[in-house]
C-alpha cells in the first residue's frame, strides 16, 4: 500500500477509518483528551505541519512527513458579530471574519463535528462561521421544527393545499406509520418490487419470444422525481456491467426521445419500459409514453407485454395499465411527493433491476432518519446542516449552495439536490401569508473537474455562495489501488485537490461544509438522501415555509397549457383561413 505524502493540504483534517492516525479523539459529547490536544499543538508549533495534524493516516506514519508552510498566528478573533435574542433574518453585507487560528479552529472542527461510526458518515461544519450566541440564539426554532417533524411522522396533514400527509419516512420504517393498512402497503410494496426485479433478471419474467430470451434493457420514462432520484442512483451505485442496461425519457424533446430509442436498436424487443408518474397526466411523460408506444407499433411489437406501470391508484395511467394488461404496476402513494420518492417503487425498483442492494438504501436512510429524530442539534446531521445553512444565507437565501462531490459516481448529486432543495425551499409566502420569496439556489458538479470551471470565480469573484464538499474515503476496492509516483496514489491527488480547494476558498472568506462517507455504497447513498430531505425539512420549519408543496410548478404547468391551446386556436384559424 502506497504512502501518503499529501493527505493534510488544507487548514482542517478529514477524519474516518482508514485513513488516519490517531493524534487525538473525540468524545461523545465532542470534546477531546488533553494530552492528544497538546501532542496537536506541538505538531503545530515545531513546525512539522502548516496546520494542526489530527488525521490519522494508514499508509505512513504522519509524523514523518513533514509539509512545509507556516501558519497563522494571528490573535483569536471573533468569528462573527454577536447576534441578539430577537435576531434579525436580514443577511449582512459584510462578509464574516471567519477563524485563522490553527489551534482554535482544530477545536472549533473537535467540538462541532458529527461522527456516525456506524454508516462511516462524518459532518464538518467548522468552516461556517456562526458563533455560539447565534447557535443560542437559533435553539427555539429548533424546538419548534423538532415538534413539527415528529407531527409530520406521526401522519399530521403536512399539505394543506391537498390536504395530505407526508410519509417518505415510513418507507424505510413501515413501523411508524400511522395505521396498520398504510405499514402492511408499505411492505407488500416492497417484497412485489423486488421479486418482480429478481424474477425480470433471471428470465422468469421474460419479452415476448427475441433472440436473447430475456430483457436486456429498461427505459424508464419520467420526469423530475421520477427521474432524478433514479438517474442519481444509477450513476451512485449500478455495477459497471449490470443485469439490465438503464435509460431514460426525462423530457418532451423530440430528438432526445428519438436518440433514445435508437441507442435501443434491435434491443427494444427486449426493453422494460418503465412509466412513472403519479397522475399520469403529466404532459411530459404522456408524450413520452406516447412517443415509445408508436416505435413498438413501428416495430411491430406489442407494448403491453413490456411495460410497467408506477402511478397512483386509480389514476389515469394506472388504468390504462389495467385495461390494456400492462405487464405489470406497482403504487405511487398519494402521501410521497415526487422530490421524496426514491425510497419508494419510484427509486426502488429501477435500482433493483440494476442489481442494486435496495434493502441497502433503506437500511442506510432508517439509520440517518434514526440520527435526525435527535433533538439536540449538535447530534442531528440535518439540524446542523439546517444551522449552516440559515447562516449563511441569512435565512432569506442571500447566497447559493454549490455542491462540489469529489468522486465521479456522486456527479448527479448536485442535480438530485437541486430539485429537493429548490423545489422544497423556493416559496413566495410563508406559513402565515406573508410574502417572503424564500429558497435557496443550488448548482455544482464534481470535483476536481471545477478547479478548471468555475473554481476562479468562487475563490475570487462575487462571493454569493457557501460551498458543500462531498469527500469519499475510499479510492477504489481494496487491493486494487497502486503508485503512480512513490508514496502517492490517484486518489491522493483528488484529496490534495479537495482539501486545497477548500483551504483556498477559506483564506477568501468563503465559507464551507464537508460532507464525508467511507465509501459509496447503498447504504451511504441512503442515508444521503435522508440526510437532504431531514435538512430541507428542518430548515423550511425554522424559516416557517411549507416545503411539501409546489404552487410555481403548477402555475407553470397551466402556463404551458395556455401557451398549447393558443397554439391550437391559431392553427385553427389559419387552417378556416386556407379553405376560404
Amino acid at each position: 500500500m502506497a504512502s501518503l505524502s499529501l493527505r493534510l493540504a488544507a487548514t482542517m483534517p478529514s477524519v474516518g477509518p482508514g485513513k488516519t492516525m490517531s493524534v487525538m479523539s473525540t468524545t461523545e459529547s465532542g470534546g477531546c483528551s488533553g494530552g492528544r490536544e497538546a501532542g496537536v499543538r506541538h505538531l503545530v508549533q515545531n513546525g512539522h505541519f502548516s496546520v494542526p495534524a489530527a488525521v490519522q493516516v494508514t499508509r505512513s506514519a504522519m509524523s514523518s512527513i513533514p509539509v512545509s508552510g507556516s501558519s497563522s498566528t494571528s490573535p483569536l478573533r471573533a468569528v462573527s458579530s454577536k447576534i441578539s435574542a430577537e435576531m434579525s433574518t436580514a443577511p449582512s453585507t459584510e462578509e464574516p471574519e471567519l477563524e485563522t487560528d490553527p489551534i482554535v479552529l482544530w477545536n472549533r472542527y473537535v467540538n462541532w463535528l458529527y461522527q456516525d461510526k456506524d454508516l462511516g458518515l462524518y459532518l464538518d461544519v467548522s468552516r461556517i462561521g456562526f458563533s455560539d450566541e447565534f447557535y443560542e440564539a437559533m435553539l427555539p426554532r429548533f424546538e419548534d421544527a423538532f415538534k413539527h417533524m415528529k407531527e409530520l411522522e406521526g401522519g399530521s396533514i403536512a399539505n394543506p393545499d391537498e390536504g395530505r400527509m407526508v410519509g417518505h419516512y415510513w418507507l424505510r420504517k413501515p413501523e411508524i406509520a400511522p395505521t396498520p393498512y398504510l405499514q402492511k402497503l408499505i411492505l407488500d410494496t416492497f417484497d412485489r418490487v423486488q421479486k418482480f426485479a429478481d424474477d425480470v433478471i433471471s428470465a422468469k419474467i421474460k419479452p415476448p419470444p427475441t433472440p436473447v430470451g430475456r430483457f436486456t434493457q429498461v427505459l424508464s420514462v419520467g420526469i423530475g422525481g421520477s427521474a432524478l432520484g433514479p438517474q442519481f442512483v444509477a450513476e451512485a451505485l449500478a455495477p459497471d456491467n449490470p443485469p439490465l442496461k438503464l435509460r431514460f425519457i426525462d423530457n418532451t424533446d423530440p430528438a432526445g426521445i428519438d436518440h433514445q430509442i435508437a441507442q435501443l436498436g434491435p434491443e427494444l424487443s427486449s426493453t422494460l419500459v418503465l412509466v412513472i408518474s403519479k397522475s399520469g397526466g403529466t404532459p411530459e411523460t404522456r408524450n413520452g409514453l406516447l412517443e415509445v408506444q408508436k416505435a413498438f407499433r413501428d416495430a411491430g411489437l406489442d407494448f403491453s407485454k413490456q411495460g410497467v406501470a408506477i402511478t397512483q391508484e386509480g389514476s389515469l395511467l394506472d388504468n390504462t395499465a389495467k385495461i390494456e394488461g400492462w405487464l405489470a404496476r406497482f403504487p405511487m402513494f398519494d402521501w410521497v411527493g415526487g422530490r421524496t420518492s426514491e425510497m419508494s417503487a419510484v427509486g426502488l425498483l429501477p435500482a433493483a433491476l440494476q442489481g442494486i442492494d435496495i434493502r441497502g438504501m433503506l437500511d442506510g436512510a432508517a439509520i440517518m432518519d434514526e440520527s435526525t429524530r435527535n433533538t439536540t442539534v449538535k447530534q442531528n446531521p440535518a439540524a446542523l446542516l439546517a444551522l449552516c445553512w440559515y447562516w449563511a444565507t441569512g435565512g432569506v437565501g442571500a447566497k447559493d449552495m454549490v455542491v462540489l462531490p469529489y468522486k465521479d459516481s456522486l456527479l448527479l448529486f448536485s442535480r438530485y439536490l437541486q430539485q429537493l432543495v429548490m423545489e422544497s425551499l423556493g416559496k413566495e409566502f410563508d406559513l402565515d401569508g406573508n410574502k417572503v420569496n424564500q429558497g435557496i439556489s443550488v448548482y455544482g458538479n464534481k470535483g476536481s473537474t471545477d478547479q478548471h470551471a468555475y473554481i476562479q470565480q468562487l475563490r475570487e469573484g462575487v462571493p454569493n455562495f457557501f460551498a458543500t464538499f462531498i469527500e469519499v474515503l475510499r479510492d477504489r476496492p481494496p487491493g486494487h489501488d497502486w503508485e503512480l509516483e512513490p508514496g502517492v496514489t490517484c486518489g491522493d491527488y483528488l484529496f490534495g485537490m479537495l482539501q486545497g480547494t477548500r483551504a483556498a476558498l477559506y483564506q477568501n472568506k468563503r465559507q464551507s461544509i464537508t460532507l464525508t462517507v467511507e465509501e459509496v455504497d447503498p447504504r451511504t447513498v441512503g442515508a444521503m438522501v435522508a440526510l437532504y430531505e431531514r435538512a430541507v425539512g428542518l430548515y423550511a420549519s425554522i424559516v416557517n415555509i411549507n416545503a411539501y408543496h409546489q404552487p410555481g410548478v403548477e402555475a407553470g404547468k397551466k402556463a404551458a397549457a395556455e401557451v398549447l391551446a393558443l397554439q391550437k386556436r391559431v392553427l385553427s384559424v389559419l387552417n378556416d383561413a386556407r379553405l376560404v
